[in-house]
């Protein structure tokens, strides 16, 4: 069986090597994008069960990408999760009203990300 594929987009160099190292680590199969369209060239090339997607990215930002992920349908049953350090009060929930299936703010936990992952891997996936 082949491990879960992860796509860490975050336009931060570090933040994307932290977490794909992080993760690779861990078994799991990891690409990174710094923007919404490397990551949407990303998706066509492989699919990814996850997305931990910043929430601030240059251009198209992650609430959009989000947004036209999930109205996709070929795309909508990818989990989304945001991982932002924008995390100022009501961006839970306008990342939620966007398709993300989770939030986890910035500076990540290194000792709780892989748990979190799999949790998020683990839910049922979203209706189609």
């Amino acid at each position: 069986m082949n491990p879960p594929r992860v796509l860490v987009v975050d336009d931060n160099a570090l933040n994307s090597k932290l977490t794909r190292l992080l993760l690779t680590g861990h078994g799991y199969e990891v690409e990174t994008a710094a923007n919404a369209a490397e990551a949407l060239e990303s998706i066509a090339r492989a699919r990814p069960q996850l997305i931990l997607m910043d929430l601030q990215l240059p251009g198209m930002d992650g609430f959009e990408l989000t947004r036209r992920l999930k109205q996709d349908p070929a795309m909508k049953r990818i989990r989304i999760v945001a991982l932002t350090a924008y995390a100022m009060k009501g961006d839970e929930q306008r990342a939620a009203d966007a398709g993300c299936d989770g939030y986890i703010s910035k500076p990540i936990d290194t000792r709780r990300l892989p748990a979190l992952v799999e949790h998020f891997l683990s839910l049922d996936a979203p209706a189609s």
